[in-house]
């Protein structure tokens, strides 16, 4: 392939910006946008120089990928007419609305021999990449995500929202499987739970306790761990990590606690999301977060929502 037709549909907040990286893209062609609000994909394709559609399924023929940011519920409605119209599908996260839909888009991609990829963004942060080299078995996590309030992506709770970043993230960095999950959530400016904290036990003995707002004062974003001699502090928006250890000094009574600063190069993860899809289909690279990873975040997300739910109504 030369460059590779993409079209987009969804673009409002985040959208938006798929459309802007696909324009910037050597090996891409931003073949078109779609949005169904009024004026909205006719704004975008202006911005970008392409073209504005009302309707997804006018891309079919016109593109070889299609990027899906649409609401949520959505996703598997779109994402399997298009992997049987013969497109590669780049879904946004959470995977889909609920794990029968999911199951829909694995199986569409492979009936069709399409890449299904999921847009878990933060496993594209270079502080991610970084952990995931130095990380060895860690034994304890805490994670905090809070952000203001925004009309975005209120079709789902906080922990479909913002906390599965983290619920993948932690997953990766634990190969065991969850055995216990506790939780609770809260229900504030929206009719969805708006801040929630879990609490995970994993099989091998390592517990996450993980926490998400969209009601918050401030914008967090803050993963740290603790494994053997050694407590890891990342902060995803300054893309670096703190790192402390001990050192055991010749003739001293006591080790001394040393402390080090990675700074990767900072790249702007959606960048390094996009090509990574482009590659996959052109055969270049793996599916950086393939269908079966994007339900094993949504299952764990799911469990939490279940026990936050079951928390609320014993209140009640």
């Amino acid at each position: 392939m030369d460059k590779i037709r993409v079209g987009v549909v969804g673009v409002g907040s985040l959208g938006q910006h798929h459309a802007r990286v696909y324009a910037s893209l050597p090996g891409a062609e931003l073949a078109g946008v779609v949005d169904t609000a009024p004026g909205r994909a006719g704004e975008i394709a202006a911005k970008f120089g392409t073209k504005a559609f009302a309707d997804y399924t006018e891309l079919f023929g016109k593109v070889d990928a299609v990027n899906i940011a649409a609401p949520t519920t959505l996703h598997a409605e779109i994402g399997v007419r298009c992997l049987d119209a013969g497109l590669h599908v780049l879904v946004e996260k959470p995977i889909a609305h609920t794990l029968e839909d999911a199951d829909r888009l694995i199986q569409a991609a492979k009936d069709n021999g399409r890449i299904l990829q999921v847009g878990h963004l933060e496993r594209f942060n270079p502080a991610v990449v970084a952990l995931r080299e130095i990380a060895t078995r860690p034994r304890f996590f805490e994670a905090h995500r809070m952000g203001l309030f925004s009309p975005r992506s209120l079709d789902v709770d906080v922990i479909l929202d913002l906390m599965i970043h983290d619920l993948d993230i932690i997953s990766l960095l634990v190969p065991s499987p969850v055995e216990k999950v506790t939780a609770v959530g809260i229900a504030i400016l929206s009719n969805r739970i708006d801040i929630a904290n879990a609490r995970m036990l994993f099989a091998d003995g390592c517990v996450a306790n993980v926490t998400a707002s969209r009601v918050s004062m401030e914008k967090i974003r803050k993963l740290r761990l603790f494994q053997r001699q050694e407590y890891i502090s990342l902060d995803y928006t300054r893309q670096d990590l703190s790192v402390f250890g001990l050192s055991h000094a010749d003739g001293a009574a006591i080790p001394e606690i040393v402390g080090r600063k990675i700074e990767p190069e900072k790249k702007e993860p959606l960048l390094l999301e996009l090509a990574s899809f482009l590659d996959a289909i052109r055969g270049l690279g793996p599916v950086a977060c393939g269908g079966d990873e994007g339900r094993r975040a949504l299952e764990l997300a799911m469990q939490v929502r279940e026990q936050a739910e079951a928390a609320q109504a014993r209140e009640l």
